[in-house]
Formats: structure tokens, C-alpha cells, sequence
């Protein structure tokens, strides 16, 4: 019987993709990975680091846990991502119960750390019969399966993350991420596609592309931006359905990009392109390129050439010497611009960053007053855009059925970020099915509908 290991993944989803390598990884090595830590020998969480309520809850998630390692059957408590590699020492000291730390440039040694723990698996593929020099780490392809069902539980195995470049060159001011995961590194296209095609051959049905920003890709390996050759040839190779674009910096985006998204119906009409806000002075000061116009000509751009396309963003709210004045125009901003989806957070003090030693630190009530305003419009927008799509027929993908009630999402919503739309049907539809549902309502955030 093998031994049971428990993974939780927290944070983003270039921390998921990390997840499900690890997971693939243990099952490859012959580990029964579990969904139930009261089972499990040994509990594995995969933290996040970038900021202070991220590493919080991360915190309370291994101290929740360890519970099971003081009073259970877990035997081995092991940390690993952005937080045990940002505070490793830190951790060593305040939580006694952790037996491993694992940073993000060591997640192939997964099964190594488990078995020095808890001892080889000793069923499935076997620990014993793991070649290391055979399994390729960079694209985890052998355990392509693994890592979509590591998902099934999780009612999304028809949906896989891949990661096509680790690390980040933007430095902005802000950021711990480059201190954490180093510099910007792409993949090798031929492995992304091979890995997006094994995908798809095991149940996946839509692609999502992450990295800390996707709209660099291969600047690095061959001197230019080769997103848009990328997203051609996992169209023309993969067999996925939709194929999603997230993190894609808005001073990277070029115009071939755009044409791409426009040209191929597989390319979700749909891009994540985290601004963070509108005033040039406050970009300047957060290290950011560009500016409010180039902004602009952006949306204008995506907006004129991607038909119907879905723009999500990310504004920062408080950062050093944010002033009033650059509120209320980071405010006309967004009222102006009308973001499709939105999501905000306040600025958050790291230390080691050049934001953390400027001066004019803006208090925490002044951000979370800015940041409810903020949301309070957003919130107006989109209930009003919902509103509009009532009596439209849309393509939806089904994610989940639930008491003769299914749950999708439009191209213009990822999964478990954007809005849904619940619908019925009278025939049994299949996870990741694609259907044409005509919406009758829309419950503010969310859609209802019927499959026709």
C-alpha cells in the first residue's frame, strides 16, 4: 500500500502549476496523493510570499496543519514556494514541527525530501524504479495525467495551468517576486507545446498560459517577443478548445499580439493586464513603463481589433505618496475606462523593496477607504455590462452539475476568478462541454440561463 501525501496549494496560479508538477511528481514515484490531510503521512504546503496577508495565510494554513503532525498520522511536516523561500530562517526557528523547507528552484527534489522522511513508496510506479535522469523537469510531461487529476476532486480537471517562463525582470518597486524566484526565464517553446498537447490528450479542455508576465515570453531565449508565435502553435498543435491568456503586462502587449488574439478562435477573447494604476507620476515612482495615454491606446487597440473582447485588471491603491488628487484620477480612470473585470488591493509594505524605505507611507485606513471606493464602482460597471448580456446566447464551457443545475463560464470569465453562469439543460452535459446557452437573467455578479 502506498504511503498518503497531502498537498495544499495557496496563491497564484503560477503556485498551482508548481502544485501539480509536485503532485505529479510524488505519483510518478509511486505516493498516493490525497485530498484529506487527517489521512496523510506526510503534508506538503506549497506557500505564497508576495505579500504580508498572503504570508499570513500561509502562516495560518501550517500552523492549522501541524496540528495533524502533533495529534494525527502525519509523520512529516514539509513547507515549500514563495514563503519558505523568502523566510527560511524564520521558519526554521517558529515552527518547530516544519522537518523540511523547500525553495521554488527545488521543487524536483519533492519526492527525494518525502522519502528521506517517511521512506520509499511502496506501491504504484516505485520509488526504487524512479529515473531521475529520464523525467523531464522542466515540462513534468510524464505526469501530464497526474497533474489534471490532481484537480478531479476539484470539479476542473478539464482546465490545465501552464507556466511558459519563470522569474521576473520588471523590478517594479513594489515587488518581492525577482528577489524570490530571480529573473525572467522562458521555456523553450517546443516543450510548452509538446507539454499543452499531452494535456489536452489527458482531458483538457482549455489552457491557461501564466507567468509573472506572460507578454515577455521569449525575449530572453531568442531576443524578441514570441508570444504570439507561441499562442499560433498551440492552436495549431495542442487540440485544446480555448486557449486563455493571464498576466500580460500592458507596456509588452504589441500589435502582433492583439492581431493573433483576433485571428484564431481557439485564443480566448480574453487578456489579464494588470495596470495598476493610471497616473504617471505614481507609475513612475512604482517603476513601472509607460503611462496613462499609452494606457488608453492600449484598450482603445484590444478593444477595436479583439471583437467582444473581455479586459480584466489589477489597480494598487495607496502606494507611497499617492495623493488625493491621484486618487480621484485613478478613480476617472476606471470610471472612463470601464473595465470588463477589475480587482484592487492596497499597497503593501515589503521589506527589501525600494517602495518599503519611501517616504509619505500612506495610512492603512486612507488605502482601505480607497479601495472600497474603488471596488464600489467597479461593482456598479459590472452589474450594469451583466445586465446587457441578458437575452444574448452565449458560447459557455460547463465546469460543474450540481442538483440538475450546471455551472459555466463565458470565454470572458477564468475559472474560480471571474463570474459564472448557472444554467439548465434538458440533456446531461459533460464537464468541459461547450454549449450555446441563452441568458434569461443576471443575478448582478453572476448570469442564469438555459442551454439551448
Amino acid at each position: 500500500m502506498s504511503a498518503k501525501i497531502y498537498l495544499m496549494s495557496l496563491g497564484c496560479d503560477k503556485n498551482r502549476v508548481d502544485g501539480e508538477v509536485m503532485v505529479g511528481t510524488l505519483r510518478l514515484a509511486g505516493y498516493d496523493v490525497v485530498n484529506n490531510p487527517e489521512a496523510a503521512v506526510a503534508i506538503i504546503i506549497n506557500t505564497c510570499g508576495f505579500i504580508r496577508d498572503a504570508v499570513q495565510e500561509s502562516l495560518d494554513m501550517v500552523f492549522q496543519l501541524a496540528a495533524h503532525k502533533r495529534d494525527g498520522n502525519c509523520k512529516a511536516l514539509i513547507i515549500v514556494g514563495c514563503m519558505a523561500q523568502r523566510y527560511k530562517n524564520e521558519i526554521k526557528e517558529t515552527i518547530p514541527e516544519a522537518d523540511a523547507i523547500i525553495g521554488v528552484g527545488e521543487y524536483d527534489k519533492i519526492a527525494d525530501v518525502v522519502a528521506s522522511l517517511i521512506g520509499p513508496a511502496t506501491s504504484g510506479n516505485g520509488f526504487e524504479t524512479y529515473d531521475e535522469a529520464s523525467h523531464d523537469r522542466s515540462t513534468a510531461l510524464p505526469s501530464a495525467g497526474a497533474r489534471l487529476s490532481a484537480r478531479t476532486d476539484a470539479e476542473a480537471s478539464h482546465i490545465a495551468y501552464v507556466k511558459i517562463a519563470e522569474g521576473c525582470d520588471n523590478h517594479c518597486a513594489y515587488c518581492t517576486i525577482p528577489q524570490i524566484r530571480g529573473g525572467y526565464r522562458s521555456r523553450v517553446m517546443e516543450e510548452i507545446v509538446e507539454e499543452c498537447r499531452v494535456l489536452a490528450d489527458a482531458g483538457a479542455k482549455e489552457i491557461v498560459l501564466v507567468a509573472q508576465d506572460t507578454a515577455l515570453y521569449g525575449t530572453d531565449i531568442y531576443g524578441e517577443k514570441k508570444l504570439p508565435a507561441l499562442l499560433r502553435e498551440i492552436a495549431e498543435k495542442s487540440g485544446a478548445e480555448w486557449i486563455r491568456l493571464m498576466y500580460a503586462y500592458p507596456e509588452h502587449i504589441t500589435t502582433e499580439l492583439i492581431d493573433t488574439m483576433a485571428e484564431i478562435p481557439q485564443i480566448c477573447k480574453y487578456i489579464d493586464m494588470p495596470i495598476q494604476h493610471s497616473e504617471d507620476s505614481v507609475l513612475s515612482r512604482m517603476g513601472r513603463a509607460g503611462g496613462k495615454q499609452a494606457l488608453k491606446e492600449i484598450i482603445q487597440t484590444l478593444r477595436e481589433k479583439v471583437a467582444g473582447i473581455t479586459i480584466r485588471t489589477t489597480l494598487m491603491v495607496g502606494f507611497p505618496s499617492e495623493t488625493v488628487e491621484d486618487f480621484r484620477n485613478l478613480y476617472r480612470f476606471a470610471r472612463e475606462m470601464k473595465f470588463d473585470r477589475l480587482g484592487a488591493f492596497p499597497y503593501s509594505r515589503e521589506e527589501g523593496t525600494a517602495a518599503a524605505t519611501m517616504p509619505q507611507q500612506v495610512k492603512d485606513e486612507v488605502k482601505q477607504l480607497r479601495l472600497s471606493r474603488i471596488m464600489a464602482l467597479q461593482q456598479k460597471i459590472h452589474f450594469a455590462k451583466q445586465r446587457a448580456l441578458v437575452g444574448q446566447t452565449l458560447s459557455v464551457m460547463v465546469d460543474s452539475q450540481h442538483e440538475g443545475e450546471y455551472t459555466g463560464r463565458t470565454q470572458g470569465d477564468a475559472y474560480e476568478v471571474d463570474a459564472v453562469v448557472n444554467f439548465t439543460s434538458p440533456e446531461k452535459l459533460k464537464q468541459g462541454e461547450i454549449r450555446k446557452v441563452k441568458i434569461i437573467a443576471a443575478d448582478d455578479y453572476d448570469l442564469k440561463g438555459e442551454s439551448l
